[in-house]
């Protein structure tokens, strides 16, 4: 595959987690009611559970899919192997979500505890694998630092500490945190947007040079 594929695979892939991940969320939440799926409340996960759920584990294997060929892509440009190993991980991460569920959280599906006593085993993977992915993107995000104009090493410094920081409030919300537990699902929404953003201006930087 052109290498030049293999890049516009990386711009691809956020903008279409992005919006398959919106129209699900806003449709479950309006099939269900005041008792369904808040999208402010509850993380992107949660959409994998129940009948529908297929949708949002597709939603993380193709983004996972054409992340790794993106990181393929960065590895042949060679702006940095270090980066394109990191790009990896986060890829695979993306891969690991989808491949196992995620536990019920924050209440959501109907009935479930906010936060299960015994999370299963499937569900520590699911965590797991998500926790490496994230690792692995805001590690990159500093990594490519040096690969461009004092511009982009402000832009990736900024894009890594701001999808590192939204992560860590968004697990305290998952993890019951009074204080964030209500807007969970927001702020993990605005670090996903940030990490995904930083992928695109890395792809686009890359194919123009």
């Amino acid at each position: 595959m052109p290498n030049q594929v293999l890049l516009a695979l990386g711009m691809a892939a956020g903008s279409l987690f992005t919006l398959t991940y919106l129209l699900d969320g806003a449709g479950r939440a309006g099939r269900a009611g005041r008792a369904g799926y808040k999208p402010v409340r509850h993380p992107v996960s949660s959409l994998t559970l129940g009948r529908p759920g297929w949708v949002q584990t597709a939603n993380f294997l193709l983004a996972g899919t054409l992340t790794l060929l993106f990181a393929v892509g960065l590895w042949r440009a060679g702006p940095s192997r270090w980066g394109a190993l990191l790009v990896g991980v986060w890829a695979v991460g993306l891969l690991g979500a989808g491949a196992f569920r995620t536990d019920p959280v924050s209440g959501y599906p109907p009935g479930t505890p906010d936060r299960l006593r015994h999370p299963t085993r499937v569900g520590t993977l699911h965590d797991s694998f998500s926790l490496a992915g994230f690792l692995g993107l805001a590690a990159a995000c500093c990594v490519f630092v040096p690969s461009g104009s004092p511009g982009w090493a402000v832009c990736s410094v900024a894009g890594g500490v701001l999808f590192a920081t939204t992560m860590a409030l968004a697990s305290a919300a998952f993890d019951q945190h009074r204080r964030w537990v209500a807007r969970g699902g927001l702020i993990q929404r605005v670090s996903l947007t940030v990490g995904w953003t930083w992928q695109t201006l890395l792809a686009v930087r890359v194919l123009h040079t």
